[in-house]
């Protein structure tokens, strides 16, 4: 009988950082609104009478290192699937998990989205009928019809990154020496703090090289965009190998504060003097201190996080529904609130209590125990916390 791989115990650690990644962009939403920057169609609502550029460095600050940890998060997970469950059930899960939800909310959210963005823009634009525009944009049907990916983009992403990742692993798994080889020399280098960020910087560095740039956008185009293909699978990759480390991920622990905290002091000099760096020098700092904030922050998680935590399983849970559900509301309640005499960052705080407080309640009351919960987390989980203790005791 051939032997069966040992199932990882729940790491809750990446579990939370997984959904702490996804959590931050209600936050990023919601204050890129109240900054001063121009994202133009990215993002082409502005607080006409209230922006500050505290807003900016929040958003910015997150763009560092958010989705680089989440995918490569991701990429851990997606190995535990492929060597623990086997190839062919990795791929079903990531279909009923990541495809799925992908074409069923980018269906049903775009109208809202539509809406919302265009009945704000139309009132911080001086509409006197704010309505009837965004009305107006549903006078054809075509309109229901997505023609891009909005704020799903990373579930685009991801799916295609995970079938690309099933086909380098089996191609792995034909030649063992390789696999073996690349394992222990990542694990070598994983367990030397400074070392692994020069070498991980170095390797980010290369790969903006490649790309050609140091502004990596993500591309809501259904045709695939090769920057952020190659960029966000080079993160992928690199936590697809570490779980073949996974064994050294203490040593993530060495030197977080002191990562973190490099990390944000080069972030703030990197934010008030970007202008004045030339190409080069800008990919330095950015691969540098996205690496200084991965290892950073994972190892926070890691120190703080390991534990089981009946609450941060909740919010674990809860995070997909959550931002799938966000854009709308941080894109509508800027409308409501325009005319209030409130400082850009007090805006900002109002938006994203009180989008999280309407997405939360929604996902208690209307998803964690029903078919929608379900379908995004695989199962109905009870909604008490006492239930989760008791489920993790059971497992």
């Amino acid at each position: 009988m051939k032997a069966q791989p040992h199932k990882t115990e729940r790491i809750h650690s990446l579990d939370s950082l997984r959904a702490i990644m996804m959590l931050l962009g209600v936050v990023l939403h919601s204050a890129i609104t109240y900054g001063n920057a121009d994202w133009g169609s990215t993002w082409s609502l502005k607080d006409p009478i209230a922006t500050s550029s505290v807003n900016d460095y929040i958003v910015d600050i997150i763009h560092v290192f958010r989705m680089q940890i989440f995918f490569l998060v991701a990429g851990f997970f997606g190995a535990m699937l492929f060597y623990e469950r086997k190839p062919l059930k990795m791929v079903k899960n990531r279909i009923s998990r990541i495809v799925f939800p992908f074409i069923v909310f980018l269906i049903l959210l775009w109208p809202t989205v539509v809406y919302a963005s265009v009945y704000t823009r139309s009132l911080f634009n001086g509409s006197n009928n704010p309505l009837a525009d965004a009305l107006a944009r549903f006078s054809s049907i075509e309109i229901l019809i997505p023609n891009g990916t909005f704020h799903l983009w990373f579930l685009y992403y991801l799916a295609i990154i995970t079938f690309v990742s099933v086909g380098l692993g089996l191609l792995f798994k034909k030649i063992p020496i390789v696999s073996n080889y690349i394992s222990n020399i990542f694990g070598k280098v994983i367990q030397k703090p400074i070392l692994r960020v020069i070498i991980f910087a170095s390797l980010t560095a290369v790969v903006y090289l490649i790309i050609g740039t140091s502004q990596v956008a993500a591309s809501i185009s259904f045709i695939p965009d090769f920057n952020t293909f190659i960029y966000f699978l080079f993160f992928y990759l690199v936590g697809w190998v570490l779980f073949k480390s996974k064994h050294l991920l203490d040593s993530m622990m060495k030197f977080d504060w002191v990562c973190t905290i490099l990390g944000t002091a080069l972030f703030t000099v990197f934010f008030f003097m970007n202008a004045s760096f030339g190409y080069e020098v800008q990919i330095i700092l950015k691969s540098t201190m996205i690496w200084l904030f991965v290892f950073g922050i994972t190892g926070l998680f890691i120190r703080y996080g390991s534990n089981h935590s009946a609450r941060m399983r909740y919010i674990s849970d809860s995070s997909y529904w959550v931002y799938l559900l966000h854009l709308s509301f941080t894109a509508i309640i800027p409308s409501f609130i325009v005319d209030w005499p409130l400082h850009a960052i007090l805006k900002f705080l109002f938006v994203l209590i009180s989008t999280g407080i309407i997405c939360f309640v929604s996902y208690h009351y209307l998803v964690r125990d029903t078919f929608i919960g379900k379908f995004l987390n695989g199962r109905k989980y009870s909604r008490k916390l006492s239930d989760i203790n008791k489920t993790e005791e059971l497992s």
